[in-house]
Formats: structure tokens, C-alpha cells, sequence
């Protein structure tokens, strides 16, 4: 069974940066796609960016393009998510979801088996 836990949310002001982590265990083969997902209060579930083990593909939503870096460590299924330039509206509550198997669409988050229990992000103005 795949696991994920989040971690490295918290409160930081409007232009600041913050990196996330997750890690995630339960890989049988050994390729996986793991995503971030955001919700902020009153909207929906969003795509952040996402990125897949066996051919590096990275990928990111508009609204992050150019603040935001996926990255992975090559030693074990860990990936980071480097927030830079946070806006307010960046605040959410942030998820990492994985998979072993790389989804048709990669902010579609019904590909993804394995979902971590959300870390805050606050971006104050």
C-alpha cells in the first residue's frame, strides 16, 4: 500500500518562500507520479504541479509556472516542492498525492491512489 506524508507548511508573508516535502513508501515498481494539490477555503481541489519518477517530466499549474520547482530525490520516492514569490492567494492547504502507475492527466486528481493529509500554507499580505 502506498503512503504519503506532507510536511513543511506554515505562515510566511506575501514574497517570501517555503519548501514542501513529501515522502512516500509502499512502491512495488519502481516508477511512481506524485502531485501537488491545493485547497483553499470555499474552492476547489487544484493541481499544482506534479512530476513522474522514470522520465523526469515535470509539470505546473499557470498560476505557479516560474515560483514553483518540483524536484525528487534520486535516492528515495521523496519530493519537494519549492514555493518562491508566495502571494496571498497561494494560501491553501496543500496535498501530495502519488501513484504507481503515471496518470492520463496529470492534475486529474482521481489517478492518484495515495493522498497525504494536507499541510497549511498561509501567505499574509
Amino acid at each position: 500500500e502506498v503512503q504519503v506524508v506532507e510536511s513543511g507548511g506554515g505562515l510566511v508573508q506575501a514574497g517570501g518562500s517555503l519548501r514542501l516535502t513529501c515522502a512516500a513508501s509502499g512502491f512495488i515498481f519502481d516508477d511512481y507520479a506524485i502531485a501537488w494539490f491545493r485547497q483553499a477555503p470555499g474552492k476547489n481541489l487544484e493541481g499544482v504541479s506534479g512530476i513522474i519518477k522514470s522520465d523526469g517530466r515535470t509539470f505546473y499549474a499557470d498560476s505557479v509556472k516560474g515560483r514553483f520547482t518540483i524536484s525528487r530525490d534520486k535516492a528515495k520516492p521523496t519530493v519537494y516542492l519549492q514555493m518562491n514569490s508566495l502571494k496571498p492567494e497561494d494560501t491553501a492547504v496543500y496535498f501530495c498525492a502519488a501513484d504507481p502507475y503515471r496518470p492520463g492527466i496529470w492534475n486529474n486528481a482521481a489517478e492518484y491512489s495515495a493522498w497525504g493529509q494536507g499541510t497549511q500554507v498561509t501567505v499574509s499580505s
